[in-house]
């Protein structure tokens, strides 16, 4: 392909859909994006992530070389963003979640779909009875109790040739659009049967979607697949600073947007549905995640006093921001609280029944994001810490999403410190996913092959094998290495202290909680002692622990069934009051306190005091 002069190669590539590793996003201090150049002449700015041995084997970061005339370059596997869908597998957990019994009874939310299709047979009109097509419309719904108040330009420049060519008989799609009832769609004939809608959990590093049937309300599939936005960095700090660059709000909104498409089209095609019957779509994601999907500037999100463009965002059509359904659908936005606690906590809280727990409650949101909600139903505070992606498998030597071949479980022999692993479906194993590395950073805490502070075994070289690369199905060694453990160690450090800051902020203590919600990728395969024993989740007997999978995905299938679930979701979102950790003095000091395996104050771990 060609480029301009100057262009980096970081810039090129994706141009060419070519996906590489740069989670600073572009500035050159990440030093995740090497390139090996093999021919051709580039400008080059100085790079202190390179070794000189790595500059005399021609290694370049493609976001520091510009391109002055034709190149050929090579991406070391290291460098490749995986891409790679994901499969449901891991996500089953969340596919069908209801709120847990103990909490709130199965069914609380009324099916009321926010997209309706109701079959009308209208009366013929004739000298007695001379009232306009769109009026005799109108009377017709009003027989059976649907108030109209809204109608396209589109629909009724259509409605008089449609009627008449339809004998009268028509059906309509109606959506509830900030209070009011309107027509999206009209056509002829009985469809009233084929009414569908989409529902996505817009992550920092994954995508999750469900295709819904909003008649008999059954989930008819789930893709996952990671965001894409990951090649312009791996957080929403560098996503929003890279969103000020030229073009740069564009190609983060296209990215998220075609990403959902694909998976749009993807699941209509293997359900054999028409799109035109999907006829609306659910967000919820953290706010910088739907300001991008909405080509909304989210730059004061970083700027004190972190101030987002908008928590509540009205309907709109689906098709304003490219998402292709019906042409006439809508797309809806889980409402947010705030600029790093958004829809997706809003959600989440929702799907669990936080909000109506009789006792005090935490919900943990497990991610590039770890977002905390403590509460019940008097009340409920939020705070969250950027956690990067580690615990979803960026940013590590051999890390992965939760799918098939990800090592999900392991135990280490202390006499030889031979493996066992246990790998997603099954398959040979092709790197490590989140729960597999609280797996092994427990294993090697208790076989003595780390210390407190993630430091390894003299003899190790800073890395431990957990297969062969013979065994695996990898080009190289499945290994963990002292960077990766550090990297995990931050992320719960992270996580971590922000629930204690909030917890004693509010003057209670993680002995008050009765339960512990524990959201995101995991599912159900997070061990909760192996959690504990690193310094994850607080030191409580187990029992106290409740997983709710991905709540957020869950939140938005609830919301797309029921208008009363969304009033909910809108309640709670007024009703969480935000705790800025950057400013909480207590703050620093538990983090700092949590950056050993699992914690400087072992009291807090009554468990594994030994």
């Amino acid at each position: 392909m060609e480029v301009a002069k100057d262009t980096t190669i970081l810039n090129a590539a994706i141009s060419a859909g070519v996906y590489i590793k740069s989670a600073c996003g572009g500035d050159g201090v990440c030093g995740q994006c090497k390139v090996i150049l093999k021919k051709g002449k580039v400008a080059v700015q100085p790079a202190g992530r390179l070794s000189p041995e790595e500059k005399q084997a021609g290694i370049h970061l493609a976001c520091l070389s510009e391109v002055h005339g034709d190149l050929e370059v090579e991406i070391p596997p290291e460098s490749k963003l995986d891409f790679e869908k994901l499969t449901t597998d891991a996500y089953s957990a969340a596919e069908e979640i209801e709120p847990p019994a103990s909490i709130i009874k199965e069914g609380i939310f009324k099916h009321s779909p926010l997209a309706t299709k109701i079959y009308l047979e209208l009366p013929q009109p004739n000298l007695n009875d001379k009232i306009s097509d769109l009026e005799r419309l109108y009377r017709q719904l009003a027989k059976i109790k649907v108030p109209i108040s809204q109608i396209s330009l589109s629909n009724i420049k259509r409605l008089g040739e449609l009627l008449r060519d339809s004998d009268w008989k028509v059906t309509a799609t109606l959506a509830k659009k900030d209070g009011v009832t309107e027509i999206v769609h009209l056509e002829s004939a009985d469809t009233s049967g084929k009414n569908f809608g989409m529902c996505f959990d817009i992550g920092t590093t994954t995508i999750s979607a469900q295709l819904v049937d909003l008649n008999s309300k059954h989930t008819l599939g789930a893709k996952a697949a990671y965001n894409k936005q990951a090649s312009f960095g791996s957080d929403v700090i560098t996503r929003i600073i890279y969103a000020r660059e030229k073009d740069g709000l564009e190609k983060l909104h296209n990215a998220v947007a075609e990403e959902m498409n694909r998976m749009i089209q993807e699941l209509i095609k293997e359900h054999n549905i028409d799109l035109n019957d999907v006829n609306c779509v659910v967000c919820a994601g953290n706010t910088t995640m739907i300001q991008l999907l909405l080509e909304i500037d989210p730059s004061y999100i970083r700027k004190e006093p972190y101030v987002p463009t908008a928590n509540f965002l009205p309907v709109i059509r689906a098709s304003e921001v490219e998402i292709n359904i019906n042409p006439r659908g809508l797309l809806f936005c889980v409402p947010g609280v705030s600029s790093y606690v958004g829809g997706d906590v809003s959600a989440g809280v929702l799907s669990c029944g936080l909000n109506k727990a009789k006792n005090l409650s935490l919900l943990i949101d497990i991610g590039t994001n770890g977002e905390i909600v403590l509460g019940n139903k008097d009340f409920l505070v939020a705070s969250a810490a950027s956690a990067g992606p580690a615990f979803e498998g960026s940013g590590l030597s051999c890390g992965m999403r939760a799918s098939a071949g990800a090592i999900e479980k392991v135990k280490i022999n202390p006499k030889n410190f031979s493996v066992e692993y246990k790998t997603i479906g099954s398959a040979r194993a092709r790197g490590i996913c989140g729960s597999g590395y609280i797996d092994i950073i427990s294993e090697m805490l208790r076989t003595g092959l780390i210390d407190k502070l993630g430091r390894m075994k003299s003899g190790y070289n800073k890395e431990f094998i957990i297969v062969k690369k013979e065994e695996a199905d990898s080009s190289a060694d499945i290994i963990i290495s002292e960077a990766d453990i550090e990297n995990i160690k931050r992320a719960k450090a992270a996580i971590y202290s922000a629930a204690s800051a909030l917890i004693r902020h509010m003057g209670f203590d993680f002995k008050d909680l009765k339960k512990i919600f524990i959201a995101g990728g995991f599912g159900t395969s997070i061990d909760i002692e192996k959690a504990i024993t690193i310094g994850l989740l607080p030191g409580l007997n187990k029992s106290r622990f409740v997983f709710v999978g991905n709540s957020s995905l869950a939140g938005a299938r609830q919301i797309l069934l029921s208008e009363e679930a969304m009033e909910k979701a809108e309640k709670i979102a007024k009703k969480i009051t935000y705790l800025e950790l950057s400013v909480e003095p207590s703050y620093m000091d538990e983090y700092m306190a949590a950056l050993f395996f699992p914690h400087t104050d072992l009291n807090r771990f009554p468990s594994i005091r030994h």
